[in-house]
């Protein structure tokens, strides 16, 4: 197998384990609060919210430290672990209480921290600067089918409930609980890539590279590792992007938690609700394998740059917020276990409803699949620090949605999520021209 075959198939394998991986924990968040919301009348009670806050708390605070872990034990290793931690979570849901819940939400915090730096490093080192667009997109495309297959089997078993039962609840989670694993046993078929013409490394210095390397002891690339991070966090470039990554974390949440609990506390769907969850789910996908197919295709042959991609999310997210806005009652995110009979704008719709998450799957991938672009062709050669510091943003302005979504109602959230997009488009576009100027003038693009 050549060098770029291998590096080819090394995404492809990265893709499909978290394909699984994601199947089963995305599934499991769109669906944990209104689990949790049936459980509450036993005796568990928590919040779906309030958990998921806790991850991406943890998350982001872990974030500081990950570069560290995947510099000693190597990304692949790294991945693998954080997948068992991810099954560990989802398994909790079987048989829940309050107090494996929780700590299971601190667990798969630090888990997501290590497995996302572990991933942008792994995507760095198999890409050029040709083929990192490429990459990202097929990435971004195979990740986000994981919300087609879930919610595929949300949609037909849960159809026509308006409560789920033990029986119900303990099927689904047993199932994802299998299929996580058997994304997390998918990264042992990763290969090292040859160390030729990896983006950021220049074939005259490979020997001195791995010299240094071999001559550079465990404990001083964690600390290396560490340094890095803390020096990326207050560069102009990442200080930019770090708008831009803190709406990615808002409307993540948005979608992933709070959007469809909303749908499914909508009387007015009638005894749908629970199942149109699964179908909501399903359009997400669509929207975020369209997206990250066409992009990851486009960008051999894009002569404008990131921008226009970033554009088109932001104004596909605008057009969802403003129908969300009218289609959904304002009480929706915080409404109880009966769920609830108020009206919205306009009478609300099913169709409208499920056009909108397919909406918020393509915005999210035109932001996602370009973000990821620019930090692995800006930071080739930190890519670790890099993609833990927009981890680490990203995670903390989750955590932050996930704690509001418990007290907010839903127009505070979309004018939130509008104000942040809006701010970080302009900041993204300001990075992306910065450099397209420099790769003008024939200099070094990673020098910004």
């Amino acid at each position: 197998m050549s060098p770029e075959s291998k590096k080819l198939f090394n995404i492809i394998i990265l893709g499909v384990a978290f394909m699984f991986m994601f199947t089963a924990f995305q599934t499991c968040g769109n669906v944990a609060q209104t689990v949790i919301r049936s459980l509450n009348s036993t005796d568990f009670h928590g919040s779906g919210y309030t958990s998921m806050a806790i991850i991406y708390g943890v998350f982001s605070a872990s974030n500081l430290i990950t570069p560290s872990v995947v510099a000693i034990i190597g990304p692949q290793l790294s991945m693998f672990a954080s997948g068992l931690f991810y099954s560990m979570y989802i398994a909790v849901f079987i048989q829940p209480l309050p107090w494996s819940f929780y700590t299971a939400s601190v667990f798969i915090g630090i888990a997501a921290a290590v497995l996302w730096t572990a991933q942008g490093n792994c995507l760095t080192i198999n890409s050029d600067e040709h083929t990192i667009g490429r990459n990202s997109g097929i990435f971004w495309a195979l990740l986000q089918s994981s919300l087609f297959f879930g919610n595929l089997y949300i949609y037909f078993a849960w159809q026509g409930k308006t409560q789920i039962s033990e029986s119900d609840r303990r099927t689904v989670f047993i199932a994802l609980t299998v299929i996580s694993l058997v994304g997390t046993v998918l990264f042992f078929l990763i290969r090292q890539p040859d160390s030729e013409n990896v983006l950021g490394e220049d074939e005259s210095s490979d020997d001195q590279d791995l010299e240094n390397e071999s001559a550079q002891s465990t404990m001083g690339k964690a600390v290396d590792a560490f340094k890095k991070s803390l020096k990326l966090c207050v560069t102009k470039e990442m200080l930019l992007l770090s708008i831009t990554t803190a709406y990615t974390g808002l409307e993540l949440t948005f979608f992933s938690g709070v959007y469809g609990t909303c749908i499914g506390a909508v009387n007015k769907f009638g005894t749908e609700e629970k199942s149109l969850i699964g179908l909501s789910g399903i359009f997400i996908g669509i929207g975020e394998i369209l997206g990250g197919s066409l992009f990851g295709l486009l960008s051999k042959n894009n002569r404008f740059g990131r921008n226009p991609v970033v554009l088109l999310g932001i104004l596909v997210h605008f057009i969802a917020f403003y129908l969300i806005f009218l289609n959904m009652p304002g009480d929706a995110p915080i409404a109880p276990i009966e769920g609830t009979d108020s009206s919205a704008y306009i009478k609300s719709s099913k169709e409208v409803a499920i056009f909108c998450s397919f909406l918020l799957g393509l915005g999210d991938s035109c932001f996602n699949t370009q973000l990821l672009s620019i930090l692995g062709f800006l930071y080739s050669e930190d890519s670790a620090p890099a993609f833990a510091v927009f981890k680490f943003v990203q995670s903390i302005c989750a955590a932050v949605a996930f704690f509001y979504s418990n007290y907010l109602l839903l127009h505070w959230q979309l004018l939130v999520m509008v104000i942040f997009g809006f701010f970080g488009t302009i900041s993204f576009f300001s990075v992306e021209w910065a450099a397209a100027a420099i790769v003008a003038r024939g200099s070094d693009y990673r020098s910004i």
